[in-house]
């Protein structure tokens, strides 16, 4: 569960980064990470792996884009290490406002969920 942040330039509004806290799965305790600019993820254990988009789909108008990213850097013992490519999926939510901002500057965090895969090469 996080967000997405935007910034409303005069014009409109403007991605800045996400925002979010990793769960293992839907049933899981705990966290297991953070998700945030770069797009970085980073485990509770202190391995991260920083993406670039590939691909993006929009099976959702509502919704922000389903992605594939490609590992850019991934470093540090854990989760994250080896890391070669991330999904994000099954978004709900996170789209920028439809109203315009009130100043410029003003920013703004949208909530949404997804599913992130993370795949190592074999």
């Amino acid at each position: 569960m996080g967000v997405q942040i935007y910034r409303w330039d005069g014009a409109a509004w403007v991605f800045v980064a996400p925002s979010a806290t990793l769960y293992e799965g839907p049933e899981s305790q705990g966290p297991v990470g953070t998700h945030y600019a770069g797009p970085t993820w980073e485990s509770v254990s202190g391995s991260k792996v920083v993406g670039s988009v590939m691909r993006r789909c929009t099976p959702d108008a509502n919704s922000i884009p389903w992605l594939l990213l490609g590992a850019v850097s991934s470093e540090g013992p854990g989760i994250f290490r080896g890391i070669k490519y991330i999904q994000r999926l099954n978004t709900a939510g996170g789209i920028a406002p439809i109203q315009p901002g009130s100043f410029t500057a003003e920013m703004t965090s949208v909530p949404y969920t997804s599913e992130y895969l993370f795949y190592r090469a074999r």
